[in-house]
């Protein structure tokens, strides 16, 4: 008897040693995770078979997402909770989604689901309500509208968002940066006019470096407004590239992030070109230690 309570005695150590040890190791694996991805760039893949491209981008080691992929009331098909509660058993967070179909009418909605998916971050990716334009002869993005009809929208839906405990941001491509038929540059007008409250904005390095702008001049003139940035780099076509493999220079602008106000960051890349989309996110986030961004 005496033998068996021993055995039984060794047997509880060795199960509390696995069991101590599985959870210790699965820890250290998601702390080895770090920095974003915008699932923007795997769309294609991403409308095939999500919850597999999820599992790879986690296994390639990104902490976070940000989602482009929200219809019908869904994130990738999947009901807001449901997609939370994937994303959860996986060791993703769902930390920031575009959300370029709000207006006055369905903000609430989409507020509601995106809060209940775990985003924390709901992002106006281009000018809403018909505003933005696309001449696809020249190639060239804009805007048409009253800047002061954008500015409301973003006030009114950002004060919304942060009711329900959200963030709202305005992501920028390179039209804003240049000056309108009135002379006025429309980021200029939005951070100067919109309450920082309610109202941030998330800085696509691509786009401001394509526009001739400098990341860290506006940084330094509107400090602590950018909590979001889209890390893609440039070659030397002005097409995007995988991160290192471009011209600009990180590190530098990388070195200004608490002047900026950056919280989150997030690769992207709209066009892959010489790679395969997920081999492009695997070179990028290998770049991102190079550069120190982990």
């Amino acid at each position: 008897m005496g033998k068996l309570i021993k055995l039984f005695a060794i047997a509880l150590l060795i199960g509390g040693i696995t069991a101590c040890s599985k959870p210790a190791d699965e820890s250290k694996k998601e702390s080895e995770n770090f920095g974003g991805l915008a699932l923007y760039t795997l769309r294609d893949t991403m409308g095939v078979a999500p919850k597999e491209v999820l599992k790879e981008v986690q296994s390639i080691g990104y902490k976070y997402v940000e989602a482009a992929g929200y219809n019908d009331g869904t994130f990738y098909g999947m009901e807001p909770g449901m997609f939370k509660l994937y994303m959860d058993e996986i060791g993703l967070i769902p930390m920031s989604t575009h959300m370029g179909m709000t207006n006055y009418e369905n903000a609430d909605q989409l507020i509601e689901d995106t809060k209940a998916a775990g985003f924390t971050y709901f992002v106006i990716p281009v000018p809403p309500m018909g505003m933005f334009t696309y001449d696809a002869e020249a190639q060239k993005m804009g805007m048409k509208g009253d800047l002061d009809e954008l500015v409301n929208f973003l006030n009114t839906v950002g004060e919304k968002a942060s009711a329900a405990g959200l963030k709202l941001l305005y992501h920028n491509h390179d039209f804003e940066f240049e000056p309108n038929e009135d002379g006025v540059i429309p980021i200029e007008y939005m951070l100067e006019n919109t309450n920082p409250d309610f109202v941030n904005f998330q800085m696509d390095l691509f786009w401001v470096t394509r526009a001739g702008a400098s990341p860290q001049e506006y940084f330094e003139n509107y400090p602590g407004r950018f909590k979001s940035w889209h890390v893609k780099d440039m070659d030397d076509q002005k097409r995007f590239a995988p991160v290192t493999e471009g011209t600009i220079d990180f590190a530098s602008i990388l070195a200004e992030k608490e002047q900026s106000g950056m919280e989150i960051y997030f690769v992207e890349q709209d066009m892959t070109f010489n790679h395969k989309p997920m081999e492009a996110i695997r070179i990028s986030h290998e770049g991102l230690k190079t550069i120190g961004f982990n």
